[in-house]
């Protein structure tokens, strides 16, 4: 029976999980991950099978959208068109607990970008996070590490007990030790010409706004 490798992060072995991460995803793998919120999922955002996988181990309907991780804003233009809000937004909450929507481009038709006109931008505050990202050299999918419609929850042992059988389809666990259940980061469409709260987390909704409107 396949066993998924579990992998205590350490400052000592930090180099070599990266590493190790980012070969998982370039073979079209899913990583269970610690970010600066939850323990999420990981998988190469714009393959349609590892997008499939990690839908298929959280039970969730593949119409809903799943968000990214990315290096930085520049990695993230790549694929999305950036608005001078979004950069606002971004130079003064990222990294950190905030999702950006954005307008997605026009070749990126796989994956997360099936059937979307829009893409999630996610720059977390974890140093797994985004080396992660820079050594994968792509966006990852980031989308909370429980089954659809459950809690999230705090430690990655309470994580492979809800998800039982499904962590069959998982090739690797990163252990950053216990996250906040309840922290969630804040999503915000920055399409328009005025921000759209989409969800509220860890940054107020009014705090986005002081921020947009600022001189």
């Amino acid at each position: 029976m396949y066993v998924m490798e579990i992998v205590e992060l350490t400052e000592k072995n930090f180099a070599q999980s990266v590493a190790h991460a980012a070969e998982v995803l370039s073979k079209g793998g899913v990583v269970l991950y610690p970010t600066d919120t939850l323990y999420g999922l990981g998988a190469d955002a714009f393959s349609d099978s590892a997008f499939q996988r990690v839908c298929m181990i959280k039970d969730r309907d593949e119409r809903r959208p799943i968000h990214a991780v990315f290096a930085d804003l520049a990695m993230a233009s790549t694929y999305a068109e950036v608005t001078p809000m979004g950069e606002k937004l971004a130079s003064t909450f990222l990294p950190g607990p905030l999702t950006l929507v954005f307008k997605k481009k026009p070749p990126y038709t796989t994956g997360i970008g099936h059937n979307l006109p829009s893409i999630g931008v996610r720059i977390p505050k974890h140093e797994f996070c985004l080396a992660l990202a820079g050594a994968f050299g792509k966006p990852y999918t980031t989308t909370s590490a429980n089954r659809s419609g459950a809690e999230p929850l705090a430690t990655l042992a309470e994580v492979i007990d809800q998800l039982g059988d499904k962590t069959a389809y998982i090739d690797l666990a990163i252990d950053g030790g216990p996250v906040s259940p309840y922290l969630r980061s804040t999503v915000v469409d920055v399409r328009e010409r005025e921000p759209h709260i989409l969800r509220e987390g860890a940054i107020l909704s009014e705090d986005i706004i002081k921020t947009v409107r600022a001189a």
